[in-house]
């Protein structure tokens, strides 16, 4: 029979005060019994709506299934078949907006936590190191994957799985993206994500790492080299400034920038020398998961107080709910319906305070959302040391300014079509060099559908 309880099993955390003190994963996860008594609140329903939720297709509530008659092994190769990365997925992905949002058991009290239990199935496969991947026979034809990200690895990895040799080039010294970069250790182990990186090696996938495409090789030399068709998984690591008065004051950086030399550079650890600013007070500009990655840093680091600074109110923020809530338990100071328009600095160009002005909602945008309208003479000074940028990204122009016939959008986004193709020929992207910035699970789905594509292409031109 399911368990009919109405609210999910708590999963264990670390405690507020504790956990802003240390880099350490925050939430702990499931036991056993736990993922047990979970997995029993599933349905199973007939027409399976969670499914259609998830941009990857896992085949949720059968792996569910499995979890509750203990097969363990059986959860994990059904995630797998789809799944490319289900330990990251488990963690980073919101799922309150995807497949949980598509349960049943949500009409009437919370749906199924499938994050949760799809975290514990990734972490019991890795600590018991099973090895049920094998490489599979070659079919001798050669790709390209640009970008080590959540999209290029998930492209590599069903191409792989389908015979290809696979080639990932990756600009940092580790592949990831921004797995590896951005999203920080206390939400993402990155042991983690080289656990899940040599899964796709196994596979087969080579990875070759300090290869900035553009610089080292362009994307026709790459195809000049055997390559029969490129996937450009790139993403957007190109922050985006404001451009209001003080941000070359010694102090603003972006996101990208802070979260960079923490996450990579491993700046938290004491044995590294990695230049981060060491603050007391920080503002964080911004109001999505990346802006809440930035502020909970800040706290760690040192800082005494961190304020997040959005001009719409907290319901418009685009960030995770359950990051929304960490941040807040965890101290960290919410200042909505305000807008920084004017960054000060002391006689030494070093941040000092940073001038909002209240704003009021009007009527809806573009997006739907309603758009900040200004409060006349309602500026005011907050003095920080600190400012960081979190208001977005856009791709690097490096490929798209070395590669003739490749067209991008008036963001700098590559221009696709259905098929994923851009426009030139066998040469196909996804994730955020085609979307801006979004989830990891958004781009994760677009390197599947790229995959797919390149394989039809390839079986095509060979016939």
């Amino acid at each position: 029979m399911p368990n009919m309880s109405k609210t999910k099993v708590p999963i264990p955390e670390q405690e507020p005060k504790v956990r802003a003190k240390n880099f350490e994963e925050v939430t702990l996860g499931y036991s056993t019994e736990m993922a047990i008594e979970e997995a029993s609140r599933c349905l199973n329903c007939k027409h399976k709506p969670c499914v259609s939720g998830c941009p990857v297709g896992v085949r949720i509530p059968e792996f569910i299934q499995k979890i509750t008659e203990q097969d363990f092994s059986g959860a994990y190769e059904i995630i797998h078949s789809t799944n490319a990365l289900p330990a990251i997925c488990g963690r980073v992905c919101p799922q309150e907006r995807q497949c949980e949002s598509k349960c049943v058991r949500g009409k009437n009290g919370e749906s199924v936590a499938i994050g949760r239990l799809e975290r514990f199935i990734a972490d019991m496969h890795m600590n018991q190191h099973e090895e049920i991947i094998k490489k599979p026979v070659s079919n001798g034809h050669k790709i390209a994957v640009v970008g080590g990200g959540p999209s290029g690895l998930t492209c590599a990895g069903d191409l792989a799985k389908l015979g290809y040799e696979v080639t990932v080039f990756e600009a940092f010294h580790v592949a990831g993206g921004v797995l590896m970069y951005g999203i920080p250790e206390f939400r993402l182990p990155k042991e983690i994500v080289q656990q899940e990186i040599e899964n796709l090696k196994s596979l087969g996938v080579n990875i070759m790492t300090n290869m900035v495409i553009g610089k080292i090789f362009s994307i026709d030399e790459l195809m000049q080299q055997g390559y029969e068709a490129v996937f450009i998984g790139s993403g957007a690591g190109l922050p985006r400034f404001m451009g209001i008065e003080g941000e070359s004051f010694v102090g603003v950086c972006s996101a990208n920038e802070y979260l960079t030399r923490i996450n990579l550079m491993k700046g938290y650890q004491d044995g590294y020398d990695t230049p981060v600013l060491k603050s007391k007070a920080v503002a964080v500009v911004g109001g999505g998961n990346v802006a809440m990655d930035g502020a909970r840093s800040a706290l760690r680091m040192g800082a005494e107080h961190v304020y997040i600074i959005y001009r719409r109110s907290e319901n418009e923020m685009p960030a995770r709910k359950e990051e929304i809530h960490h941040a807040k338990e965890e101290g960290v100071e919410f200042l909505t319906l305000q807008n920084p328009v004017k960054i000060l600095g002391d006689e030494n160009n070093r941040v000092c305070a940073i001038v909002c002005q209240k704003m009021e909602l009007g009527e809806p945008d573009a997006s739907g959302r309603r758009s900040p309208v200004p409060v006349e003479h309602s500026e005011y000074e907050l003095p920080v040391d600190t400012v960081i940028m979190a208001i977005g990204t856009s791709p690097n122009p490096l490929i798209r300014t070395t590669t003739k016939g490749l067209e991008t959008n008036a963001r700098g986004c590559f221009i696709v079509d259905e098929n994923m193709m851009t426009t030139k020929t066998g040469v196909y992207a996804g994730g955020d060099a085609v979307t801006g910035a979004a989830t990891v699970i958004l781009a994760m789905g677009a390197g599947k559908s790229a995959a797919k594509s390149i394989h039809a292409y390839i079986m095509q031109e060979n016939l």
